[in-house]
């Protein structure tokens, strides 16, 4: 068995407000791996320590069988995490394309003198990351709108291209925080057939997401936290029918 991230006795507090318990996950590499919980469970939290937005105040991390030391967003994507907001971080008045070029200069050479002479190396650099977004756009499905401005898009069609310019990154592991939040059916469901291809293609997925149908249906496996601890993780088999998780959805104080 292979693990792409495993994260375990992560515990972060915030003055007299203990976020985070000893919270722990093991993503296997090629899993659509879910994270859910009633509103104010720690899921955003514990995403943000994941992902370098936070420091946590203890745990110990591994990415892809290497010790991981998640301490700020830059070095979290050079490390091969890409993640997505809850609340859309475009840059509104750039093109779809340039959003998904600025997310790919993470994995480029070029320096600022060779942008400044425009040398031969920073021209085909420069080339073959437009062409590469190019690309990525196409397969979230938004090429036609390449020249548009990011603010210009519908609400779906920015969330897929927060994913190209996430998937710009050559990431092993794609976080994305409730990318169906605000889509309508057909949109979820679209939204479901691009993240299956995404697994397909060999990047695992950590997915924070409200709708608990969108979970069970597409992830292999899913960890369930509330006030901070994790309270079932299993099989989404297993975790719908786990009596603390029925209880936090629909009998206790988040109901």
């Amino acid at each position: 068995m292979s693990f792409i991230l495993e994260i375990a006795g992560v515990n972060k507090r915030f003055g007299g407000l203990q976020a985070l318990s000893d919270v722990a996950l093991q993503i296997e590499k090629g899993q659509v791996y879910g994270l859910i919980g009633p509103n104010g469970a720690g899921k955003t939290t514990f995403f943000n320590v994941i992902t370098g937005l936070y420091q946590a105040d203890s745990g110990d991390f591994k990415l892809d069988g290497q010790p991981y030391n998640p301490a700020a967003p830059h070095l979290v994507a050079a490390a091969g995490i890409a993640r997505t907001f809850q609340n859309i971080r475009l840059f509104p008045d750039m093109t779809a394309l340039e959003n998904v070029m600025v997310g790919r200069h993470v994995r480029t050479k070029g320096t600022f003198w060779g942008a400044m002479l425009r040398t031969a190396y920073t021209v085909r650099e420069e080339a073959a990351i437009r062409s590469r977004a190019r690309e990525l756009l196409d397969y979230v499905g938004v090429a036609k709108y390449a020249d548009h401005p990011a603010k210009y898009l519908s609400y779906g069609d920015q969330r897929r291209l927060e994913i190209a310019r996430a998937l710009a990154t050559d990431p092993k592991l794609l976080a994305l925080d409730e990318p169906a939040a605000g889509m309508n059916p057909t949109e979820k469901l679209s939204l479901r057939s691009l993240l299956e291809a995404i697994r397909q293609d060999g990047i695992s997925i950590l997915l924070i997401e409200h709708d608990v149908k969108l979970v069970m249906g597409l992830c292999d496996r899913v960890t369930v936290l509330d006030y901070g601890k994790v309270i079932a993780a299993g099989t989404p088999d297993v975790v719908r029918k786990d009596p603390a998780v029925i209880e936090a959805y629909l009998g206790g104080a988040h109901a």
